[in-house]
């Protein structure tokens, strides 16, 4: 795989490979912390925990989502603030306190008769390596470990839980002109 990150301010023109891979997603599969939020988590005195989401973010997950693409959520923590977000966003598919995401990709792809083609990953830790290695088109953010970046098609130019989310998806929708 190679990765290539636009540093073009009006990504007027997507490499071929990138549109080509996104043109067939009917999928996206993320992790939460560092793709869906910054990775920070706020530990409260009364012991609640608070997760910061960027409002891009799920505006691109409402299109996404109205365009017919199923998204799913899979995080290796267990969170309250996850499960009201995704409640808001009417994401029905939402797996947390997951050690091997590879399985939660795999039963996706099962569940909804999927190849690996149709299927989009975005993470950013060691965690998401596997579903990123078999997705049809993998992704990162800026702010991603090293061996998560050298391994995707695609490194947004947005951090995690500063539109990452939403440039992926926007990659996705305009390669399949909806």
């Amino acid at each position: 795989m190679f990765n290539i990150q636009c540093k073009m301010k009006m990504r007027k023109e997507m490499p071929q490979e990138i549109r080509e891979r996104a043109r067939r997603i009917k999928m996206i599969i993320m992790d939460v912390d560092g793709v869906l939020t910054d990775g920070r988590i706020i530990l409260g005195s009364e012991g609640e925990e608070l997760k910061n989401f960027y409002v891009q973010d799920g505006q691109g997950i409402a299109l996404a989502l109205q365009k017919g693409l199923i998204i799913a959520l899979v995080s290796g923590r267990i969170s309250k603030a996850v499960e009201r977000r995704a409640k808001e966003l009417k994401i029905k598919e939402v797996y947390q306190n997951i050690s091997k995401k590879i399985e939660v990709y795999s039963r996706l792809l099962k569940k909804y008769s999927l190849k690996d083609e149709e299927v989009a990953y975005i993470g950013d830790d060691l965690g998401d390596i596997p579903p990123l290695k078999k997705a049809g088109l993998a992704l990162a953010p800026v702010n991603g470990v090293e061996e998560v970046r050298d391994i995707v098609h695609y490194v947004t130019r947005a951090s995690g839980g500063r539109g990452a989310v939403r440039e992926a998806i926007d990659i996705i929708l305009k390669a399949k002109q909806l």
